[in-house]
């Protein structure tokens, strides 16, 4: 008895395991199949075709390769969009400048200055929340106040990132009154 863990010897044909039904052996007589058995579907065993004979055109009709230039429409729209992602922080902002500045003339220039304005606002809030921490501890009234100062620079954040948004959707271009430009 051979073990069917083992490889058969070159040229002798190797036994199905237990259990297994066999196809009907080719040249034969024509026999029904056993049952169980199912034919597999057309095409079984052939190559898929490869990926690079896709079409030319593959892709949504009309989009743009991605790093081809923004439209005026398109080039308004995104510096509209950094100036306004700024009310949800440092983030939008950067990612904007970074995807777009090269794409467009006024999304590098709008979201540079929407980036160093919420870089500006973000070093504001984290040091105004360091001293009145730290006064809040001298005086128990300061938590109180506390609260108020991060609440309205929090507000003055959201002020300038609106004026911001509308003035360069009407088209014009906007200067933070206080901004410390970091990244020219």
């Amino acid at each position: 008895m051979t073990d069917p863990t083992t490889p058969a010897p070159q040229g002798e044909p190797t036994p199905p395991p237990p259990g297994a039904t066999t196809p009907p052996p080719a040249g034969g007589p024509a026999s029904p199949p056993p049952s169980g058995y199912t034919a597999p579907p057309p095409g079984y065993g052939q190559q898929p075709p490869a990926y690079a004979q896709q079409p030319q055109g593959y892709g949504q009709p009309g989009a743009a390769p991605a790093g081809a230039p923004l439209t005026p429409e398109q080039d308004k729209q995104w510096a509209m969009w950094a100036h306004l992602g700024g009310i949800l922080f440092l983030l939008p902002s950067l990612i904007i400048w970074l995807v777009f500045k090269d794409r467009g003339p006024r999304v590098n220039t709008e979201g540079k200055e929407a980036l160093n304005w919420q870089i500006t606002f973000t070093i504001i809030y984290v040091g105004a929340t360091i001293i009145f921490s730290i006064l809040s501890f001298a005086v128990w009234f300061l938590g109180f106040l506390t609260g108020l100062v991060l609440f309205a620079i929090w507000v003055v954040n959201i002020v300038f990132s609106v004026m911001g948004g509308m003035k360069v959707n009407a088209g014009g271009s906007y200067r933070y009154p206080i901004n410390f430009r970091f990244i020219k």
